[in-house]
């Protein structure tokens, strides 16, 4: 079976199986609106069509036969190029399916992710060994015969390791050139990384950055995908998440350094960026009553 053949959306998830995959073909312009970070390390290929893909502080034009690789807990957004329609294969690994790996194999399969450059350019033999791998794997999701759960898991196992292989052979390195516009925005992204506790205002930085207010926000969104208070939010809240798992200071102090004036306004995005309030994302994370 081809690719072409299987259905538009085929997803494999099991609470108990620390492996979950999502193929969708989208016609029309996309853009993500909704889970810009998460614990689990990403492997996404995309099988046509043209993609922009922000992780961390810098975007990456992706086009069919591109493998990307995001960290843990890693801001990343995709956002439309000049081509609408796509067709893409993303992977999560949860931290948990790595532990039954020795600690030399685990660092082997878990380099490409923490690499500084997140892009794996395959060539036309590479690229058709993947797809081969991918296309058993979609296959089995989308007939289900009996025991296509370890088919699955074993084409994703087969997927990790070729990749793997091919970082180590070339790594991964950038062949294309930053515009002036990305490297100004990659920078004002890296002031924002760095200073998210601290007063972030629009007016503030375009003067710091020596570029007009209009021309900020609307740089930041095309380079991005993300709005700039958007990105702001999403950054403090990310701190947040890890000062309520890792500390015991109380969800005012805790919203305070994360950088949040007001704490309603915390609150409010906090729920609506991770579905849970301050406490109930503590209590679900660490003992501690959260007060």
């Amino acid at each position: 079976m081809s690719i072409q053949q299987l259905p538009d959306l085929l997803r494999y998830e099991d609470k108990n199986d620390p492996l979950r995959i999502e193929f969708d073909r989208r016609t029309g312009r996309f853009s993500m609106a909704v889970n810009h970070y998460h614990s689990e390390y990403e492997l996404y290929y995309l099988f046509s069509g043209e993609r922009n893909y922000f992780i961390k502080d810098s975007a990456f034009p992706v086009r069919a036969g591109d493998l990307v690789l995001v960290d843990t807990n890693a801001v990343h957004k995709t956002s439309e190029l000049s081509v609408p329609n796509h067709e893409r294969i993303v992977l999560y690994f949860e931290p948990a399916y790595f532990d039954g790996f020795t600690p030399e194999e685990r660092d082997f399969l878990l380099a490409p992710f923490s690499h500084g450059y997140p892009l794996v350019r395959l060539n036309l033999q590479e690229r058709l060994q993947a797809e081969s791998l991918l296309t058993s794997l979609l296959t089995e999701l989308h007939g289900k015969p009996p025991g296509y759960r370890l088919h699955v898991r074993h084409m994703a196992g087969e997927l990790l390791l070729y990749t793997a292989r091919c970082f180590q052979r070339r790594g991964a390195e950038a062949d294309y050139e930053p515009t002036p516009v990305q490297r100004k925005v990659s920078d004002i992204v890296r002031h924002i990384n760095r200073y998210f506790a601290e007063p972030l205002e629009l007016d503030a930085l375009a003067q710091a950055f020596y570029i007009s207010k209009s021309h900020l926000s609307r740089v930041f969104k095309e380079v991005t995908g993300f709005g700039f208070t958007e990105y702001v939010n999403i950054t403090r809240v990310k701190e947040a998440e890890r000062l309520l798992r890792e500390t015991d200071r109380s969800i005012t102090h805790v919203s305070e350094l994360a950088g949040f004036d007001n704490f309603s306004h915390f609150g409010k995005m906090f729920k609506r960026l991770t579905g849970l309030t301050p406490r109930d994302y503590r209590k679900m994370n660490k003992a501690g009553d959260g007060s």
